[in-house]
């Protein structure tokens, strides 16, 4: 028998079937770093189209399900040593919180792409049986795995812009400039514009989330209360697609927040700007490779991906020598790794250190419901501020 430290890890995919766009993504972050193959599925709430986009990943027949109960139930058929480590679920929004709930339950680890779900209830519960089973869960908040977000976060704790001001952070598409999901013929669209399966939150769910996150990740500051403005431009759609936030942090700080897809012809502007009383960096998702530090007594600096100055935390998150581009997958996969590794310490029994279990968690995730929920109702309300 092979050694639970020598071998490679195993997963099933939830979603993320035939004209899915995020499950390709992940799998081809998951299998970046050749540690770990996908060997069971549920990729389709149709099971004929679930039984064919497992068929087209060379999945196994008897592994190969029309649904996530069949494929939960078989693997708890299975001895030990040919379950899954980890189920990856990458469905739309809706169906996040049975799946985590079914398989935590059950004892498998887990991993979950954002927004976590609909309502902080369910992430509570899902808290409580991560809690009570002791087992891993990851939520897909993709840019934290970026190696100069890493920096940023670093160059923040070790104080190096001194006492934090103001947070700036834009998240700017262009995709949902139209009503591309009249007619059904979007898939994405489609889903991601509807309440039933989006959830009360639209542009703030979809992209706010990872707005939200990026502020979380790189200064570690708690908001306090946020001023928030949701519209729906777009004539007809049913969830905001414009998002406009005043925030109050923990110790005095402030901050704006913008989530917008109807910015035409804008592709994937993800942008963070963090000031304080020693100076500023500055970090954009389609610049990856570059952060700006702007300290208040000396020149403009640009730090670049895979320099040697850099902290430890970014030197391991990057793959290629400085000048070799890496970018959106890698980014996903520098996420999965440190999933990964918590897995294995765990299976080695053994505890991963932190920078090598780098990944966002299951109360990341409650965190990203709490700021949907918290700005929905502050948009629905008449008065300026909501307490957080």
């Amino acid at each position: 028998m092979i050694s639970e430290n020598f071998r490679k890890l195993r997963y099933a995919m939830v979603g993320g079937g035939r004209d899915a766009f995020i499950g390709a993504v992940h799998r081809k972050a998951i299998a970046l770093d050749g540690q770990v193959d996908l060997v069971a599925g549920a990729l389709s709430s149709s099971p004929e189209k679930a039984h064919a986009s497992g068929r087209d990943l060379f999945l196994a027949d008897d592994r190969n399900h029309g649904d996530w109960q069949s494929l939960l139930a078989d693997e708890l058929t299975r001895p030990i040593d040919e379950r899954i480590d980890f189920v990856s679920i990458v469905t739309p929004n809706h169906v996040h919180f049975p799946v985590a709930q079914a398989f935590v339950d059950a004892g498998f680890h887990v991993v979950c792409d954002k927004p976590l779900v609909h309502t902080r209830a369910q992430a509570d519960a899902l808290i409580a049986a991560v809690q009570r089973q002791g087992t891993v869960f990851g939520v897909t908040y993709n840019y934290t795995g970026y190696p100069m977000v890493r920096q940023a976060r670093e160059m923040v704790r070790a104080g190096q812009l001194g006492t934090l001001r103001k947070v700036v952070v834009e998240y700017n598409q262009g995709w949902l400039a139209t009503q591309l999901e009249a007619g059904g013929t979007n898939k994405q669209a489609d889903w991601r514009t509807d309440p039933a399966r989006s959830g009360a939150a639209g542009a703030i769910g979809d992209i706010g989330s990872h707005a939200e996150n990026l502020i979380a990740t790189v200064t570690g500051l708690d908001i306090e209360a946020l001023c928030a403005d949701l519209s729906a431009l777009v004539p007809g759609r049913a969830l905001d697609d414009d998002g406009s936030l005043l925030l109050r942090f923990a110790g005095g700080a402030r901050g704006v927040l913008i989530a917008s897809q109807v910015n035409t012809g804008v592709e994937n502007d993800l942008r963070l700007r963090v000031s304080g009383t020693l100076g500023t960096i500055e970090w954009r998702q389609e610049q990856p490779s570059q952060l700006v530090h702007l300290p208040h007594d000396g020149p403009k600096q640009i730090l670049t991906r895979g320099s040697p100055w850099l902290c430890e935390s970014a030197r391991r998150a990057s793959r290629l020598p400085s000048g070799h581009p890496e970018g959106f997958i890698e980014a996903f996969a520098n996420v999965y790794a440190g999933i990964a590794a918590d897995i294995r310490a765990r299976l080695a029994g053994t505890t991963a250190d932190a920078m090598t279990a780098d990944y966002p968690r299951v109360e990341d995730g409650a965190r990203g419901v709490r700021f949907i929920e918290r700005t929905v109702a502050s948009a629905a309300s008449d008065a300026k501020w909501t307490a957080w």
